[in-house]
């Protein structure tokens, strides 16, 4: 008997499960976003460090935050919709994606002042991207309305490519046409700039972040972190991130990793050996 098919399922179902901690709506919070015990920060979707000042910056189911004085979340602006998919372009410039709290779909929106304020781009109404890159002045999305991997270098006209079943995508710092995803079967690439993409491969990862050449990270589900320095032909373990399954990932360099899983936002600056937690996480009732 081919066991492959089931343990294709169980991992389809894993990547589902992460999918869906990123999606799911509803809380215990008040209009102000905060609970009993004071601001809560759960539901990851995006990490990321401003260039302009190394400031960390959240993206979460309930707004955009970053760690005040005291390390406590503090939130950025005055939005508390849900921010999807998320990226730093450079310094106090952002793009992201998501749902107003009243519901429907962002499309894509960009920030100019570290996430204080945002404008609508395109696809408002459309699209909910749950993931996205900046990279050689382009913006590269996973459209999860459809299924489809997107490009724009205007953040207006768009150019679609693959149709698939992914959660994460990671594009090659040094090529442009080079994308990969994370799907059930593994991770699969691209080489021409999204339009299709090969079959994939084992490990199987939950999210990717490729800084530089040979520095791409991948997590998978239970939160080891590997990394490979040939694009994704081979990995390493490095460790395992505390607090479980993960729920975003950022490489900033090739030494400094920001990882968020069910307990809190982590940071390694020697490439993944060591964490130290910069943002508590708290699972809200309704979950």
């Amino acid at each position: 008997m081919n066991k492959r098919p089931a343990a294709v399922a169980a991992t389809a179902v894993a990547l589902a499960l992460t999918l869906a901690a990123c999606s799911d709506s509803g809380g215990s919070e008040d209009s102000t976003g905060k609970s009993a015990a004071g601001t809560t920060v759960s539901h990851i979707h995006g990490l990321g460090l401003d260039p302009a000042d190394q400031r960390l910056y959240v993206a979460t189911h309930e707004g955009v935050y970053t760690p005040d004085a005291k390390g406590e979340p503090e939130l950025v602006g005055d939005s508390k919709d849900d921010f999807m998919g998320f990226t730093v372009a450079g310094d106090r410039t952002f793009y992201a994606s998501g749902h107003p709290a009243s519901g429907g779909n962002k499309g894509l929106i960009k920030s100019t002042d570290a996430g204080k304020t945002w404008k609508s781009l395109s696809l408002s109404g459309e699209s909910d991207f749950h993931a996205l890159e900046f990279a050689h002045g382009t913006v590269y999305g996973y459209d999860s309305t459809n299924g489809v991997v997107r490009t724009t270098k205007d953040g207006a006209a768009w150019k679609d490519g693959a149709q698939l079943e992914a959660l994460d995508i990671a594009v090659s710092p040094a090529d442009p046409a080079v994308i990969l995803a994370t799907t059930a079967e593994g991770v699969v690439r691209s080489g021409d700039g999204g339009k299709t993409f090969a079959q994939g491969q084992k490990p199987v990862m939950a999210f990717l972040s490729w800084s530089t050449k040979d520095a791409l990270y991948g997590i998978d589900t239970s939160g080891g972190l590997n990394r490979s320095t040939d694009g994704g032909t081979t990995w390493k373990k490095v460790s395992t991130v505390p607090g479980g399954q993960p729920q975003a990932l950022t490489a900033v360099a090739a030494e400094h990793v920001l990882a968020a899983t069910q307990t809190g936002v982590f940071e390694s600056k020697d490439g993944g050996k060591t964490f130290k937690e910069r943002l508590a996480v708290t699972s809200s009732g309704g979950h």
